[in-house]
């Protein structure tokens, strides 16, 4: 067996492969490559398996490809979807691919000095010279409607409400011609992707064979879920993202800090780079003491310093140790130095007027937008999920005011387990 896929395999990382790959992969240095979406300025972590597809691959000798849909996100794709969505402005899309491409370069080796230097490109820098004519006599007259319509993401979108556009309809075969490009220009002969992509990207291998009488390879991974049928990288405050100003590095190690049991022993063989016998180790050390959280733990650190870096794992850690290590003794023990070199949590000015006055519980939280609303405040509380300086908030109607203050300066507030705000009053 190739070693790149038997590492992938064991790892949980192959769903789909198309015979040949192995074979492909043992025979030469191939160039391969991932696509990724800018509908957003930042990656989520969600497109962490395929980063981590290219990085594993590229360890493995071969050369990452990782491509930043310039024109496919102009498109959509509704693999997966069960509506159209909004399409963006060229502004919105280039400021988006500007932000996706800065991250990829995070992880991937670009020195040029390597036989298999990572390479970016941006699909639109191909797809603006060609015109709609000749995209559909030139790739079009290629792929039959009936093979387009034969696949699963198309089939349950005709059978739909809603119904699919002529747009993404032809989202496909905008996908196909890039590994067609990418083949002749870059010798790529392998795509990889989530399991949802297999569709696409059997019309590139397809695209690649009628036009050119050429072989292409393809795998793809499974898509990531959660144990208890949740979606995977969604929290109450929407994704985890990869950018430090959207997702803080302690939020993101609180992420994986909290998964369960369950999703930890599979997550921590996805997502990181640990060896099977560590693994293997952890796992049962884990099953010895699971109120040590042995997995979580491991996998949060990680996870942390792959995508933030050493130096924020360790403030991710030393906050969770100021916020959680002995939360039975009171708020007040934490000292200024604490509460001011916290890094990560949510944190809100308040005017010094309003709680010398005294504000309800209410109008404290809402302004402070920990809630949305006062009604969002109201049910937290009364479900017992807030707290106030490590005190449980019992009355809706409770008075905020300089009694609550920790050295007359701020206010700690908890929502649900792992949610914190530090309220500054001045």
């Amino acid at each position: 067996m190739n070693p790149l896929i038997k590492e992938l395999q064991w790892r949980g990382m192959i769903q789909d492969i198309m015979p040949g790959t192995e074979e492909q992969l043992n025979k030469e240095m191939t160039t391969a490559y991932v696509g990724f979406d800018p509908t957003a300025d930042s990656l989520h972590i969600g497109s962490l398996v395929p980063i981590l597809l290219l990085v594993h691959l590229q360890k493995a000798g071969h050369k990452p490809v990782a491509l930043v849909g310039g024109a496919t996100g102009m498109v959509g794709d509704p693999s997966g979807k069960s509506e159209e969505r909004n399409m963006l402005s060229i502004e919105e899309l280039n400021k988006n691919v500007i932000g996706v491409r800065s991250q990829l370069e995070q992880f991937l080796n670009f020195d040029k000095i390597l036989p298999n230097a990572a390479e970016l490109v941006n699909n639109f820098d191909w797809f603006k010279n060609i015109s709609f004519l000749d995209f559909i006599r030139d790739a079009g007259k290629h792929i039959t409607v009936n093979y387009m319509m034969a696949k699963d993401s198309v089939k349950k979108r005709l059978e739909g409400e809603n119904g699919m556009s002529f747009t993404e309809f032809t989202y496909q075969l905008v996908q196909g011609y890039d590994f067609y490009w990418l083949y002749n220009n870059m010798n790529c002969k392998l795509q990889m992707g989530g399991s949802d992509q297999w569709g696409n990207i059997v019309t590139g291998t397809e695209l690649i064979r009628r036009k050119n009488g050429g072989e292409a390879f393809a795998f793809t991974c499974p898509l990531i879920k959660k144990s208890d049928g949740g979606k995977f990288g969604k929290t109450e405050k929407g994704n985890i993202w990869l950018d430090p100003q959207r997702t803080s590095p302690y939020q993101f190690y609180q992420f994986w800090l909290n998964a369960t049991d369950a999703d930890a022993e599979g997550w921590i063989k996805i997502f990181t780079f640990l060896d099977e016998t560590t693994i293997h180790e952890l796992t049962a050390q884990h099953h010895l003491q699971p109120s040590e959280r042995i997995l979580q733990k491991r996998l949060a650190e990680e996870l942390t310093r792959f995508v933030h870096g050493q130096e924020e794992l360790d403030k991710a850690i030393e906050t969770t140790q100021k916020l959680f290590a002995n939360t039975k003794a009171p708020a007040s023990a934490l000292s200024i130095a604490d509460l001011e070199s916290i890094e990560g949590i949510v944190r809100t000015n308040y005017p010094i007027a309003k709680i010398n006055e005294g504000t309800d519980a209410l109008s404290f939280l809402s302004e402070n937008n920990i809630f949305d609303s006062k009604g969002a405040a109201r049910k937290m509380i009364q479900n017992g999920g807030v707290s106030i300086n490590r005190e449980k908030l019992t009355d809706p109607q409770s008075i905020i005011n300089s009694d609550k203050l920790l050295h007359n300066k701020f206010i700690l507030v908890q929502v649900g387990k792992k949610n914190y705000y530090l309220v500054e009053v001045e």
